[in-house]
């Protein structure tokens, strides 16, 4: 039976989609879970998956078109479907595609037509981390031969080019003595404007949403980590480096093991009801280029700290990497944003990420003076703010979260049961 490809949702506010492009080309033998089109959002690139078996018939919708969320791109059958029923179904005609669909009997030519390396608007196929490396490095794109899927340049190709470029020997300075230089003079920065990245426009418009409509409150905490610490170091020192579990992870499941105890926190205010989420699905803030963009671990409160640590890893580079799955990066129920890497930053407040009810923002870890039993000690605290939604939740429920995401930090063998 034909399979329909549509437009996927990849997030609650996402309306329409752009094919990005087809990662197999007409006649291709496709298994479902295997990626077959590249989509473009406001986010993000995702490789979208085939959710049947078969042959691809028919893309109805070329590289480089925006359609609707839900719209129908193409179709997966037997090599002799008859696919007048399928396309009845979804009420397809002419005037529905946004691009010309590609017949098996065209797809040869069309191919021919067309540099591997160039799309159907002339510009060149380069993955982004390519295409910043040749940027940095001055390398051109258009004398590069692309070695990726369907004659993309990939970092690959951009390496070989800085291999082969000639290094130029570096001129000989002979200092001169001159007199002392009066004050030097302010240095100039350029002035531009720049336009914003798909992704930087899509945050611009979601939290001046969130800070418009949402009633933000904020209370702030200080955890004495040393415990967590100490047995961090320990758990490290049994993995490989792929296991190796972060601050920031035990953050998230201190607060999911939290959010079961706190379920109002755990939810989402729409049209006059609070809806308390069955399921606690943790988003991460990631920082990439082009923006901030939040991945999910779901069920964090059921799952080992290591396999936290290990998915949320592997989300995260992957969605850098554009192969994130759509599931990946939406239906997050609470967000943990962290700062602490970066060092110094005592502590910070968070936008709220919209449909969710709370954030949790993260300092960093310090090396600070503490008391303990009436003596003062060497110690490592970390501040955790929450921002919260008002029409979900109050101050003394925010503070009481706190408490326990505070005792799960302290106390961090709770963890690990």
């Amino acid at each position: 039976m034909a399979t329909k490809i549509t437009m996927p949702q990849m997030g609650f506010d996402m309306t329409e989609g752009k094919v990005a492009r087809w990662l197999k080309k007409v006649g291709d033998l496709v298994k479902q879970g295997e990626a077959i089109v590249e989509i473009e959002t406001d986010k993000v690139n995702i490789e979208s998956e085939a959710f049947g078996d078969g042959v691809l018939r028919e893309i109805l919708v070329g590289d480089g078109a925006t359609v609707p969320v839900g719209a129908m791109i193409g179709i997966i059958g037997t090599p002799d479907e008859d696919l007048t029923a399928i396309k009845a179904e979804a009420g397809l005609t002419a005037a529905a595609v946004a691009a010309p669909a590609v017949k098996a009997e065209a797809a040869v030519s069309a191919t021919a037509a067309t540099p591997a390396q160039v799309s159907g608007d002339g510009r060149i196929k380069a993955s982004p981390l390519a295409k910043r490396i040749a940027q940095e490095k001055g390398v051109s794109l258009a004398q590069l031969n692309g070695t990726g899927p369907g004659g993309r340049i990939v970092k690959r190709d951009v390496d070989v080019a800085l291999t082969a470029m000639p290094v130029v020997a570096a001129p000989v300075i002979v200092p001169i003595v001159t007199a002392p230089s009066p004050i030097l003079a302010p240095s100039v920065l350029k002035a531009e404007e720049v336009t914003p990245t798909k992704l930087r426009q899509t945050i611009a418009k979601r939290m001046t949403a969130s800070k418009q409509t949402v009633p933000h409150f904020y209370v702030t905490s200080e955890i004495d980590m040393a415990e967590a610490m100490a047995l961090r170091a320990k758990l490290n020192a049994l993995v490989d480096d792929a296991g190796k579990i972060s601050v920031n992870d035990m953050v998230v499941k201190a607060a999911a093991l939290a959010l079961v105890k706190f379920p109002s926190i755990n939810a989402s205010y729409g049209n006059n009801v609070i809806v308390r989420h069955g399921a606690v699905n943790m988003g991460i803030a990631v920082a990439m280029e082009q923006g901030l963009i939040t991945v999910v671990v779901n069920d964090a409160d059921r799952k080992p700290l290591p396999q936290i640590a290990r998915e949320a890893r592997d989300i995260a580079t992957r969605t850098k990497n554009g192969k994130a799955r759509p599931e990946e990066l939406q239906g997050s129920t609470f967000t943990v944003s962290n700062l602490g890497m970066f060092g110094e930053i005592d502590s910070f407040v968070a936008i709220i990420n919209p449909p969710e009810a709370a954030i949790l923002a993260v300092g960093t870890t310090r090396d600070v003076p503490v008391v303990r039993n009436g003596q003062v000690v060497p110690g490592k605290t970390m501040k955790v703010t929450i921002s919260a939604d008002h029409r979900v939740t109050d101050g003394a429920e925010a503070a009481k979260f706190l408490q326990e995401v505070k005792k799960n930090l302290e106390e961090p063998l709770r963890l690990l049961v």
